[in-house]
């Protein structure tokens, strides 16, 4: 049974910041996408729902990503040297647009599917192509000739620039460009509660401080993390793949961990992650922090675990899907100035064709849309979404 995350803002009177501004350009962190359970045991990433990912196709060669609010290549522009890939980026224009760029490594990594292998996209999303691997604008902290990408097995990892066929090599690197819909924020990226956990300003999670000091297999990784009480809270879980990743920073080596915030994290030590690999399921994804990479070992095999609890940066209150509700119709459509529901009290988000959020909550028949403009809308629950036009 999938389990309900009630987001409550807990911080400790305490804290302890220190100067670490970071650019936010996503919103929300992503879901993996994972829905498929692998074990009876509960605490896999199938078992949570936060952020489901939900994108808008344009209809112009253009994705909106309505959880992160980045707008994507949608078929990606083929294999290149990174110098090429970020030409190509600085020099495009899409859907009338020309700000568009090369992704960062966290933001190449939050459009991939872990539900899927090879690649690991939505393919009713994006266009598939023969990629193995996409560029990002990461480099390696200590080595330039090195570059983030993300693979189409699933992960992410720094590759040297020389891999790619148009350079030599016999990989395929290709590039997706992507822009931002929304104005980016500047952020202080950690906070130390004074409590033995860390707060994330970017994605709203709330970590341990401390990783736990013994190593678990999967399985008893999940208990553990389901089972603890700590700082008198009772909802902490194993991170899954994107959450885990979230925390690395690309700037730092061995480990690539901020360790001002987490000085216990070892560059030496494997960490598991809550998602399993879809086509070798007794395998399982983590993060290995002396660079960063995400790989994969077998569930049986014993390493480490820092467990998680919240997503402060949810807009909505989620909602448990274990029982999915009936499709939700939508009338009148084309509508004018209000909407109406076939199911009353729904939790609902409410785009337009841009991705842009114009309402959430659950009392959308009480708000005036009359000063809209005409075109087409998107509202979306938590079990599917309906596309409705105004006139």
């Amino acid at each position: 049974m999938r389990k309900s995350l009630i987001v409550l803002g807990i911080l400790c009177s305490q804290q302890i910041t220190f100067s670490q501004s970071i650019s936010k350009t996503m919103l929300r962190l992503p879901d993996t996408g994972e829905t498929t359970s692998y074990t009876s045991t509960f605490g896999e990433d199938n078992d949570y729902t936060i952020n489901a990912p939900f994108f808008i196709n344009n209809g112009d060669g253009t994705v909106t990503d309505t959880i992160t609010r980045l707008m994507w290549q949608k078929t990606d522009g083929g294999e290149m040297t990174i110098e090429n890939a970020t030409t190509y980026c600085n020099t495009l224009t899409l859907a009338g647009y020309t700000d568009w760029r090369l992704p960062t490594a966290h933001e190449g990594f939050s459009i991939l599917n872990q539900q899927y292998a090879n690649p690991s996209l939505d393919a009713t999303v994006f266009t598939t192509t023969n990629a193995d691997y996409w560029w990002t604008s990461t480099r390696q902290a200590n080595d330039t000739t090195k570059i983030w990408g993300t693979n189409a097995g699933g992960g992410i990892g720094n590759h040297p620039k020389a891999e790619t066929v148009s350079a030599g090599g016999v990989k395929q690197f290709h590039v997706r460009a992507v822009r931002e819909i929304n104005t980016p924020t500047v952020v202080t990226h950690f906070t130390d509660n004074g409590n033995g956990t860390i707060t994330d300003n970017v994605t709203g999670l709330i970590w341990q401080k401390t990783p736990y000091i013994d190593s678990l297999t999967w399985e008893n990784s999940l208990t553990y993390a389901d089972t603890l009480t700590f700082n008198g809270f009772t909802d902490w879980r194993l991170p899954n793949i994107k959450e885990l990743q979230s925390i690395n920073d690309e700037s730092l080596i061995n480990p690539s961990v901020n360790t001002t915030y987490f000085p216990t994290i070892s560059k030496s030590k494997f960490y598991w992650s809550s998602t399993t690999l879809p086509n070798q399921t007794t395998k399982a994804w983590y993060l290995y922090p002396a660079f960063g990479i995400t790989t994969y070992d077998y569930k049986t095999v014993a390493h480490h675990l820092i467990c998680v609890r919240g997503n402060q940066a949810s807009t909505t209150s989620i909602k448990s899907i274990s029982k999915p509700t009936s499709s939700l119709n939508v009338f009148p459509n084309p509508f004018t100035s209000s909407i109406k529901l076939s199911m009353k009290n729904q939790d609902i988000e409410f785009f337009n064709a841009m991705g842009q959020l114009i309402y959430a909550g659950n009392n959308i028949e009480g708000q005036d849309f009359s000063s809209l403009p005409s075109g087409i809308y998107f509202i979306k629950t938590y079990t599917s979404y309906n596309k409705i036009i105004k006139e």
